[in-house]
């Protein structure tokens, strides 16, 4: 009984192949990045200036352009080879074509249309997103399906219908100026929309809840709680609006056909027509260089809001 009982003796040569187990280094794994980190990321480095470089190329020349001395076509080069101030002087002085208030006329043409479709938008992303009504889901659909088609369709039936407005009611027909934002104020209504309500669902409904239950109507709810935790993707849509207003060209030229009623890309375009477009790159390209710094400071000012109610509202 006492042999069955007795412990068995262990085994060394166990012991040495256990205790070299556990003290073989375990092998570092090898990140993929670091692997051919040298060789395999100088495409991307490559294409990336190539994509920079196409992007400056324009600016450089008219850059290049509103600086020439000689503001003429034929003498401009890609490279600055001076710099003068001629050409915007000349674009400043010239009294037959008003620059600054083509600045003007586009300034409150893409702020206030861009205010309205803002407001217009986010006050429909609300419905659709927080009342339950008959005809909701049809109506987001046909919002969308606006989308599928350009605005050059319907140029024709935006012409007659304020050419009769403005029989009645000439301070908003055409060639006026709050005629053409009222034209803008539905272009994009259908995006707007869709991405607002996207944003607007991530909103929790509690909210909503408990200050109804505290007797705040939907009105209330809307303008005092709903609107400032939406606020990166207003200023988002108003960048995105503003931009599009701005440069817009083919409904401008078609309902403002007075000079002084323009907004400055159709005045800058009547500088590329005639005989004088030769002479006259010099301040179109000036006018231009000036122009663009409205859209610059915007986006500078508010990239961030920029970035992250694009990628919340697209997500959700």
């Amino acid at each position: 009984m006492s042999t069955l009982n007795a412990p068995v003796p262990a085994d060394p040569r166990m012991d040495a192949r256990v205790q070299h187990e556990t003290t073989e280094p375990t092998p570092t794994p090898v990140s993929p990045k670091r692997k051919g980190a040298g060789g395999s990321v100088w495409w991307r480095h490559a294409l990336g200036i190539l994509a920079l470089m196409w992007a400056l190329f324009p600016i450089l020349f008219i850059y290049s352009a509103a600086t020439n001395p000689s503001g003429t076509l034929n003498t401009a080069s890609l490279w600055p080879s001076g710099f003068s101030t001629k050409n915007f002087t000349d674009l400043f002085n010239d009294s037959s074509r008003p620059f600054w208030t083509w600045y003007k006329n586009s300034m409150i043409i893409s702020f206030a249309g861009a205010l309205g479709a803002v407001f217009i938008g986010a006050c429909a992303a609300f419905a659709f997103s927080r009342l339950r009504f008959k005809g909701r889901r049809g109506g987001m659909m046909f919002l969308l399906l606006t989308t599928f088609f350009p605005a050059l369709l319907a140029i024709v039936a935006t012409y007659i219908i304020f050419a009769g407005i403005g029989d009645v009611l000439p301070s908003i027909g055409l060639n006026t100026v709050t005629g053409l934002i009222l034209a803008y104020l539905g272009g994009a209504l259908g995006a707007n929309v869709w991405l607002l309500k996207g944003y607007f669902d991530t909103v929790p409904r509690e909210l909503d809840e408990a200050a109804i239950v505290d007797g705040a109507s939907h009105a209330r709810i809307f303008f005092t709680m709903t609107l400032r935790l939406v606020m990166p993707i207003l200023v988002t849509v108003f960048m995105l609006v503003f931009v599009g207003l701005y440069g817009e060209f083919m409904l401008a030229s078609v309902f403002l056909t007075d000079v002084e009623n323009q907004t400055l890309g159709v005045g800058l375009y009547g500088m590329t027509l005639g005989n004088d477009a030769n002479t006259l790159f010099g301040r179109f390209t000036a006018g231009a260089l000036l122009g663009s710094i409205p859209v610059m400071l915007l986006y500078l000012a508010f990239q961030r809001q920029l970035v992250g109610g694009l990628t919340t509202g697209s997500v959700k």
